[in-house]
């Protein structure tokens, strides 16, 4: 995972994206990209096709404000993919060296007891690496990836049982990914961070492709849908909740529309867990 020219590597991967004829350019003849080439997205955003060179090879790395949103407008970026850019571009390069390895993560104090509590909500607190920290019972009988010690996006991709629990697999899949790029930003070189990309990378072709569009788009609330083995199809709402002083740390907690098939599902879920007496970890 290069950390090296993240704006230019950018740039390249959503200009790749981009049809000629999405931006109103014409199809004549036979392409060598797919994507717009770099004269076309330089002509668009109204900047030299020598200055966009240098941003791509990382030889200018002080694009001004005015220019980005050209960029961004041109390569139909969202807000989301628009704030990135930004953010990409206001990183000042590193120093050469190996960055310094962030400290273990450790969930913030209280959390595990705040979880419990939460009888029949399923709820884990996520890690800055997509770690799990922290779990209550109901989470980890709802799925065990989400069990502390896990780390979400490899069961994603590396676990065979998560095709089967999300029915929606593709789209939690990209999701993921996207929510991976938009918690990590402009800081890659993270050496837990790069060794994971790099392990998903080489046993995942889905998550390689995945990764290499640089698709940033943070958890949000939402509704998620869950197969599971026991008590059948859940439709759960999911809310995301930033621990305040935990840098990077998350709760995500899951609960049903009242009165629902889902609702009488996860009762069933949180009986059975209970049941168990599942160590929450």
């Amino acid at each position: 995972m290069a950390g090296n020219n993240a704006l230019g590597d950018f740039l390249k991967a959503r200009r790749a994206l981009v049809r000629p004829k999405d931006a109103g350019l014409p199809e004549i003849g036979r392409r060598r990209v797919a994507g717009l080439r770099r004269d076309e997205l330089a002509a668009l955003a109204g900047v030299s096709l020598a200055y966009l060179t240098r941003l791509e090879q990382g030889r200018d790395r002080n694009p001004s404000e005015q220019v980005l949103d050209a960029l961004a407008a041109a390569l139909r970026l969202d807000a989301d993919l628009t704030a990135h850019l930004h953010a990409l571009a206001r990183e000042a390069p590193r120093r050469s060296g190996e960055p310094p390895q962030r400290p273990e993560e450790r969930p913030a104090p209280g959390t595990q007891r705040l979880l419990d509590t939460w009888v029949g909500t399923p709820a884990y607190l996520r890690g800055c690496r997509f770690d799990v920290l922290a779990a209550n019972a109901t989470a980890i009988a709802l799925a065990p990836m989400y069990r502390p010690g896990r780390n979400l996006v490899r069961d994603v991709f590396l676990d065979p049982g998560a095709r089967a629990l999300f029915p929606t697999w593709d789209a939690v899949a990209a999701d993921s990914v996207a929510a991976l790029r938009a918690v990590a930003g402009a800081d890659l070189d993270d050496p837990a961070l790069r060794e994971l990309v790099g392990e998903l990378s080489a046993a995942s072709d889905d998550f390689r492709r995945l990764w290499e569009r640089h698709d940033v788009r943070p958890t949000r609330d939402e509704t998620k849908e869950f197969c599971h083995p026991v008590v059948g199809p859940l439709v759960l709402r999911r809310h995301s909740l930033t621990v305040g002083g935990a840098d990077g740390q998350v709760v995500i907690a899951y609960q049903a529309e009242p009165d629902t098939p889902s609702a009488a599902a996860l009762a069933r879920l949180t009986a059975s867990a209970s049941d168990r007496g599942g160590a929450s970890g």
